[in-house]
C-alpha cells in the first residue's frame, strides 16, 4: 500500500459521526453515502446518560484517532506545499448525532438547562479533537454545523452562537485558521456567523450569494456556492463556468471557489478541472 492509498484509507468515510462514534453511539457507516445515526437507538435518548458520559480522547477513539493519524501523514507527505485542513463537528451538530435531531429540537423548548449541558461536553469534545489535529499538522480546522440551519436567530444566539465561538476561539489559540460550515438556508443566522471571527465562511446553494456578501460584509472569505449535483454533478464545462463567473461576481475578489455542499462521486473529472482552472483564472495577481 502506497502512501495515498494508506492516507486514504485512514480517511475513508465521511467524516461525519466519527466523534459519535467514538463516544459510544450507534452509528452507520457507508462506503458511498452519509453515515445514518438511528434515532431511536440514539445514545443520549435517556437524558440522564449524560451525567456518566466521557469524552473520548482523540488518541483512544477508533475513529477520531484515524483522523489524527491520516492529518499527520498526509501534512508529512505534502509539507508547506498544500493547506492541511482538520475538521470537527459543531455544537448543535453533534448534539443531534448524540441525542437524536427531532429530540434535540424539542429540548430546546422543554429542557433547555439539558441542552446547555450537552454543548459544553460537545464543545469539550470537540476542542480536544481539534487540538490533536492542529498538533498533528492540519493548518486549519473546518467546524461543521449542519444542523444550526434548522433553528432559527434567538435560538442560535441563546444555545449555539457561544459555544461555536469557544471552538473557534481554541482553534486560534491552538494556531490554526478556521472555517465554518452550516448547511441549508442559513440566511438569518449569517450575521451572527460572522461575528465568530472565523477566516472563512461557506455558502450553501440554498444561500444567493449576494445575499451572503450584504450580511457578512466586504472583508469576509466566502467558499461556494455551486449547487453540488445541479451545476456540478450534472453540469459541464462551459455551464459550470458561467455559473463561476456569476458567483465570483456576486462574491467579489475574497471568494473561494467551491459547491454549496459536499460533491457527489461521481462528478465528472472535467467537472472538477472547470473549478480548478476557474479558480487558477481569477487566483489574485492574475
Amino acid at each position: 500500500m502506497n502512501g495515498r492509498e494508506r492516507i486514504l484509507n485512514l480517511v475513508k468515510g465521511n467524516p461525519t459521526g466519527c466523534e459519535a462514534a467514538d463516544c459510544g453511539a450507534d452509528v452507520t457507516f457507508f462506503d458511498n453515502a452519509p453515515p445514518a445515526f438511528k434515532e431511536e437507538r440514539s445514545l443520549l435518548r435517556d437524558k440522564a446518560t449524560l451525567a456518566s458520559l466521557r469524552a473520548p480522547q482523540p488518541h483512544e477513539g477508533a475513529r477520531m484517532s484515524n483522523r489524527v493519524r491520516a492529518v499527520h501523514e498526509l501534512a508529512g507527505a505534502v509539507g508547506h506545499d498544500r493547506l492541511v485542513e482538520g475538521w470537527i463537528e459543531g455544537p448543535c451538530g453533534e448534539a443531534a448525532g448524540l441525542r437524536g435531531i427531532n429530540r434535540l429540537m424539542i429540548d430546546f423548548y422543554d429542557d433547555p438547562d439539558f441542552v446547555h449541558e450537552l454543548v459544553d461536553f460537545v464543545v469539550e469534545l470537540e476542542v480536544s479533537f481539534g487540538r490533536a489535529q492542529v498538533a498533528a499538522g492540519a493548518e486549519m480546522i473546518g467546524i461543521g454545523d449542519p444542523a444550526a440551519s434548522l433553528i432559527g436567530p434567538a435560538l442560535y444566539d441563546e444555545f449555539i452562537r457561544s459555544a461555536q465561538q469557544r471552538m473557534v476561539s481554541a482553534m486560534h489559540d491552538a494556531g490554526a485558521i478556521c472555517r465554518l460550515h452550516i448547511c441549508g438556508d442559513n440566511r438569518r443566522i449569517l450575521p451572527a456567523m460572522a461575528q465568530l471571527g472565523c477566516e472563512i465562511i461557506d455558502v450553501d446553494a440554498k444561500v444567493p450569494m449576494a445575499e451572503a456578501r450584504r450580511a457578512v460584509g466586504a472583508d469576509q472569505v466566502l467558499v461556494g456556492n455551486l449547487d453540488p449535483v445541479r451545476a456540478i454533478y450534472e453540469g459541464t464545462a462551459e455551464t459550470i463556468r458561467a455559473d463561476l463567473v456569476a458567483c465570483h461576481d456576486e462574491a467579489g475578489p475574497l471568494h473561494i471557489v467551491g459547491g454549496g455542499c459536499e460533491i457527489p462521486r461521481g462528478t465528472p473529472v472535467g467537472n472538477f478541472q472547470a473549478l480548478v482552472n476557474f479558480a487558477r483564472a481569477t487566483k489574485p495577481g492574475k
